[in-house]
């Protein structure tokens, strides 16, 4: 055991890291990814597999059959990684930056091969045996690195036998109010809503017409689906019973600075337009024009109730959210229904700001944000694509209809139950000057700020909820 080898050792244990937590905890979340099952159960054998070979590495010389052994681990590792590689190409989409550290992985990992094989049959030439080696720091790091390895090795493995229990309700029984085959044009059609909604109506036997902006996205949705990349594509004769706007600049990845601002507005405002130029030029209008917007539209009340009666108070929220709604009220000169859909916070394991919060959660590390009396109107993903369908079923539906639940919760008991269901403590409290310091204006309205919002509309129209209570919506997706 050279210095060089244990040097590209020491290289390979970062990037592993760095690979682990960026990217499998992080930005990809793999562990709260139900298609991504088998992809964590080859992590955890092959992290197992570095437990066993750093702390052979690091105490031991093992000769004859038992060096014969460490090379049969080895290249278990190789088919192992292998069989890896296979299965993220079909379950999902590599950023750049996991794809470049694979490829240095996959090298760096080679060069250790060339160093180590030679001596591993230098070992296996010698009679069978055992020798124990002190090899100081590197003997003590090399346990460190065992002891990392196998509790990445039990994340993996813990983490298969909870998406095993959480199972997706099928997307085509959540527009079940739709009662006749409808052509519907959704834009936003990759994002976090769009995508389970156009999954449900094509499942539904539905014609889903999908607006999206990135092709590489495309495989995304399930097909049938016809796609687009502009509304200009779609011929005036084109039928369209129903346009479900949802795109826009994401509002919550990133600080409020002032091109920020001016984007998030500006993508709103610009589809919306189109989408209203579009009704125009149709020969045959649509029924029904859904038009994103969200309760940040109302300002920040501290403790009112909010329906959709309720005024506004000016703040960035409101300003972007009344933009957005007025650029679809020409749509209603055109003879077209338009409902502005006050959209709440969103609850799903696979997007939405949730997303942000289970890993610091599940470690342990989570807390209320400031005093956590602030008020979260919430609503789970599913019953969103429900109250889409109601909203498209029941023609007398129009104007400002606010998608939350039933019962909003504040920052504290929100925290507390999501703590309860993941069996973690949640008493990490982020002071609110430390993120107002950070944040500015996103941290006064997104995280400090609030809303009790209650969804009025749709529950005198006889909209029911499938989970009203927070501890109902965790339970269905946790």
């Amino acid at each position: 055991m050279t210095p060089l080898l244990w040097t590209l050792i020491a290289i390979q244990i970062v990037m592993g890291v760095f690979d682990t937590f960026y990217h499998h905890e992080f930005t990809e979340r793999l562990a709260w990814r139900p298609s991504q099952r088998f992809e964590l159960k080859l992590h955890g054998i092959r992290n197992m597999l570095y437990a066993l070979l750093f702390l052979v590495l690091g105490w031991l010389e093992v000769h004859g059959v038992l060096a014969v052994l460490i090379v049969a681990v080895l290249v278990a590792e190789i088919v192992i990684t292998l069989m890896d590689f296979v299965e993220e190409d079909l379950s999902r989409k590599l950023p750049p930056s996991e794809r470049i550290n694979h490829t240095l992985l996959a090298i760096n990992y080679g060069a250790i091969l060339v160093l180590l094989l030679p001596v591993l049959i230098a070992w296996a030439m010698q009679p069978v045996g055992v020798t124990v080696v002190y090899q100081g720091l590197l003997s003590i790091a090399a346990t460190a690195c065992a002891l990392g390895a196998a509790l990445c090795g039990v994340r993996d493995f813990t983490a298969v036998h909870r998406l095993a229990r959480m199972r997706s309700v099928p997307a085509a029984g959540l527009v079940e109010k739709l009662p006749s085959r409808k052509t519907v044009l959704i834009s936003g059609a990759t994002g976090f809503i769009g995508s389970r909604l156009a999954a449900g109506l094509s499942g539904a036997g539905h014609h889903v017409i999908a607006l999206i902006r990135n092709p590489a996205k495309a495989e995304m949705l399930p097909p049938p689906v016809t796609l687009i990349t502009s509304l200009d594509q779609l011929a005036s004769d084109t039928q369209i019973d129903a346009i479900v706007n949802l795109a826009g600049e994401p509002i919550g990845n990133g600080l409020w600075t002032e091109a920020k601002r001016a984007k998030i507005i500006g993508s709103r405002i610009d589809m919306t337009g189109d989408i209203v130029k579009l009704i125009a030029r149709l020969a045959r209008k649509p029924e029904v024009l859904i038009s994103g917007s969200a309760i940040g539209w109302y300002g920040l009340w501290a403790d009112q109730v909010l329906t959709e009666s309720a005024k506004s108070h000016a703040c960035f929220s409101h300003e972007l959210c009344a933009a957005w709604e007025a650029a679809a009220r020409p749509a209603e000169e055109l003879g077209v229904r338009v409902v502005y859909l006050r959209i709440g916070l969103v609850l799903g394991t696979e997007g939405g700001f949730i997303t942000r919060m289970l890993t610091p959660f599940e470690f342990g590390l989570g807390g209320p944000l400031g005093t956590g009396r602030q008020w979260m109107s919430w609503i789970e993903r599913d019953d969103l694509i429900r109250l889409i369908a109601y909203v498209i079923a029941t023609p007398d539906l129009a104007g400002p209809v606010n998608a939350t639940a039933p019962i909003p919760v504040t920052n504290a008991k929100f925290t507390e139950e999501l703590g309860r269901r993941l069996h973690r403590p949640a008493v990490f409290r982020i002071p609110g000057g430390l993120l107002r310091r950070i944040g500015g204006g996103f941290a006064d309205e997104l995280l400090l700020g609030g809303q009790r919002v209650l969804p009025n509309k749709a529950l005198s129209r006889g909209f029911v909820f499938r989970h009203e209570t927070l501890r109902s919506a965790f339970e269905a997706i946790l």
